[in-house]
């Protein structure tokens, strides 16, 4: 398989598992607090690359101050600005703010790192994109109501994941990408400890013994984030920071249907039209109003 086209495979599979972990810590919320979900999945996610690859060196302090790096921005303020944003503006402000990350990176690389170029035809399916987040996120409201703490927050944690992508071409692939992300999970626990003491944290394992909390608390640490960290890793690696983020958009249009086929929830014409503005946007920042060959 080609590689450019593995990375967008590895890319695709990561979004259509991100999608569904928003339901997923939806039903998770009912016990437990955001930072005890995102604590204990980064736990167990690290006991399993543990023990897949349980070597460990330290490396040159360089290389580790760019494991910590990755770790602060990937885990702890991506997954802490999310969820605290969420206590103080809507959700639906939250998911709209926070799929900014791919235009972010796309601005960062190209004014940071000057390592990509920001095209016109990137910035307008950009555009098109959240445009169609926005539809899915409010579903029509017209109410938009805003606070400047949340919506800053959700603005950081999309920003957050920016610089992580970005950090990874830093890396590269110099390391095995089960390594690189143990590492990245070590750190990310390590400056997430602060936020366990603030917010009180408790670990009750009696949690883990039903179905419901345990099932979901093993979704989320092995597969969205052993396995999907793994994977979106090494996807950057092949295809670079800014194509990668650019199929974030499409998270929105999975939990969609998720929560339509999981929770119940109604799917309108308002959401179709989203969903299909968003299709459009991402095909278009990638390929423009070219259609593909039919040979």
């Amino acid at each position: 398989m080609k590689s450019n086209l593995k990375g967008h495979l590895l890319v695709l599979f990561c979004v259509l598992v991100w999608g569904v972990t928003f339901v997923s810590t939806k039903v998770l919320l009912q016990l437990r607090t955001p930072v005890e979900i995102a604590f204990d999945r980064f736990v167990l996610a690290f006991v399993v690359l543990c023990a897949l690859h349980p070597k460990f060196k330290w490396q040159a302090w360089r290389t580790e101050l760019q494991f910590f790096g990755l770790g602060l921005c990937g885990v702890t303020l991506y997954f802490l600005t999310e969820n605290y944003a969420l206590q103080f503006t809507q959700a639906s402000n939250v998911g709209l703010l926070v799929s900014s990350a791919p235009l972010l990176t796309a601005i960062f690389a190209h004014f940071i790192t000057h390592e990509e170029q920001l095209s016109v035809r990137f910035a307008i399916g950009s555009f098109i994109a959240l445009l169609g987040v926005a539809l899915v996120m409010f579903n029509g409201s017209v109410i938009l109501q805003l606070n400047p703490l949340g919506d800053i927050l959700a603005l950081l944690a999309g920003a957050a994941w920016a610089l992580y992508c970005l950090q990874l071409r830093k890396v590269g692939a110099r390391f095995g990408y089960l390594y690189l992300t143990r590492q990245v999970f070590f750190y990310g626990l390590i400056t997430m400890l602060p936020a366990l003491w603030f917010s009180h944290y408790r670990l009750d394992l009696s949690l883990w013994l039903t179905w419901q909390q345990g099932g979901n608390m093993l979704f989320l640490g092995l597969i969205a984030s052993a396995l999907c960290y793994v994977a979106w890793n090494k996807a950057v690696g092949l295809i670079g920071s800014v194509k990668a983020s650019n199929y974030i958009y499409l998270i929105p249009i999975v939990t969609m249907a998720t929560a339509v086929l999981v929770l119940g929830e109604k799917l309108t014409a308002v959401g179709l039209a989203g969903a299909a503005l968003i299709l459009f946007g991402v095909y278009f920042a990638e390929h423009g109003l070219k259609l593909p060959s039919s040979k």
